[in-house]
């Protein structure tokens, strides 16, 4: 997985994790397009923890692939089937409030 945090000036997060497969390709499903780009998701390898550390830590959580929402799920912060499929590829945004 790659992983990359974003530090607001406020000092809020935004955690930003991918599956390696996905970086820099565009996924469509009807109006819907993201791209998995590298200026968001970052170039950072990241192992399981590292991951669960972050999302543990961001107020912001946005995950894309089959990994990065399995940690997720692992940590009970989100379902599988509460993601949004996108080319047969969940992705999940969790908003801490």
């Amino acid at each position: 997985m790659y992983l990359k945090v974003h530090r607001a000036p406020d000092g809020s997060t935004v955690v930003a994790v991918c599956d390696r497969e996905l970086l820099d390709r565009k996924l469509r499903h009807g109006d819907i397009e993201l791209h998995v780009s590298e200026f968001f998701y970052g170039n950072t390898p990241a192992d399981e923890g590292d991951v669960a550390r972050a999302i543990q830590d961001g107020d912001n959580i946005n995950l894309i692939g089959e990994h990065a929402v399995a940690v997720a799920a692992g940590l009970g912060l989100v379902e599988r089937s509460g993601c949004l499929f996108i080319e047969g590829i969940p992705h999940a945004q969790i908003v801490k409030v």
